[in-house]
């Protein structure tokens, strides 16, 4: 299959096979990490979500398959996975709660623009520093991985704006961000649990999933992780 802007695209099953996701066959490509998010969020019985940086739409999808009573709204900055989320919401039969909007979070679009409006916020931002990126010749798969304008500390804050009180934040980053990701939230965010991702027992994590509440007391915790 083709698309404008895309090339070839492949279909490629996830939770089983119980959800479809049609995706650049070269490029940005979903894997583990948004399913892995998805999963580390809580189940809310209902009310809105936003996937923040949605590529496709595999993170809001898989978890707008475990909680069906919610509603997802993903914002994704390059229109054709954009478009991409809005097939892919049409063909897992979810297109009536589940929708993707093109936009960039430094310029909101109306539909994500209004401040404390989403229950929960998944985000799977772009884990690398542009000083330390080894950049990609496919322009598609450098604007997934390495931080443009929208840096970490840009990205925290519309994330932050854009949950009601007491709202949850469920993202999934690089391990070595952690302390930078800990001091922007500081003082913001309560109840934050780490997830730490381990390739296998006994190397170090690559990958930290932090899950929080907008404005509520609580330490920090350190969970037991998962090995991969």
């Amino acid at each position: 299959m083709t698309k404008e802007g895309i090339g070839e695209t492949t279909e490629d099953r996830f939770l089983d096979g119980r959800v479809m996701i049609r995706q650049p066959r070269l490029g940005y490509r979903a894997a583990m990490d948004p399913v892995l998010l998805a999963a580390a969020a809580p189940h809310l019985k209902r009310g809105h979500v936003l996937d923040l940086g949605a590529g496709v739409g595999t993170a809001g999808l898989c978890y707008a398959w475990r909680a069906d009573n919610m509603r997802v709204t993903g914002l994704e900055l390059q229109p054709p996975l954009a478009e991409l989320a809005r097939q892919n919401a049409q063909i897992n039969g979810m297109a009536a709660r589940v929708d993707c909007v093109t936009g960039d979070l430094l310029s909101p679009p109306a539909e994500v623009k209004a401040a404390h409006i989403f229950d929960m916020v998944l985000t799977n931002p772009p884990y690398l520093r542009p000083s330390q990126a080894d950049r990609s010749p496919n322009a598609m798969r450098d604007t997934a991985n390495v931080e443009g304008d929208a840096d970490l500390e840009k990205w925290l804050h519309f994330a932050l704006k854009s949950l009601k009180p007491k709202g949850w934040l469920v993202m999934i980053h690089s391990a070595d961000r952690l302390d930078d990701i800990l001091a922007k939230l500081h003082g913001r965010l309560g109840e934050v649990a780490v997830i730490p991702l381990w390739p296998q027992i006994g190397r170090d994590a690559k990958r930290i999933i932090l899950r929080g509440r907008k404005g509520v007391k609580g330490p920090a915790r350190m969970t037991p992780g998962l090995a991969l």
